[in-house]
């Protein structure tokens, strides 16, 4: 893919809402693509991807709170997080890539997030 570009960060108090957005340019078909996210001096962590536009799936800890979508037509990558906690606060990040997504976006045990493209990335800060 040309480029990942993410946007719809910000601060927000403990309770509310955002949605990321992730323009791609480029042919997405046959990707995973998906969200992950790092907080200063924590590893990065996987939240939820979407593989061949279908197979959705999720970090078990943020399952329920966290809605990844895609809108084809845009060719845009969508993430909704509702009920913001302060622990959620960290850069996020918008990221694709050839492999499974079981293999790259870090939602398995002991498998880390891994894919070899990846956006600017947005700041979410939550206050309490």
């Amino acid at each position: 893919l040309e480029q990942l570009e993410e946007s719809g960060g910000g601060s927000v108090q403990a309770g509310g809402s955002l949605r990321l957005s992730c323009a791609i340019s480029g042919d997405s078909r046959g990707y995973c693509l998906g969200w992950f996210r790092q907080a200063p001096e924590k590893e990065r962590e996987g939240i939820a991807a979407i593989e061949n536009g279908l197979t959705i799936r999720y970090a078990e800890s943020l399952k329920g709170r966290f809605t990844i979508s895609k809108d084809n037509a845009k060719n845009t990558l969508y993430l909704e997080m509702t009920s913001l906690k302060p622990e959620d606060t960290a850069m996020y990040y918008c990221a694709a890539d050839l492999r499974w997504c079981t293999e790259v976006a870090g939602l398995l045990p002991s498998r880390p997030v891994s894919y070899k493209q990846w956006g600017q990335g947005t700041q979410v800060t939550v206050s309490s």
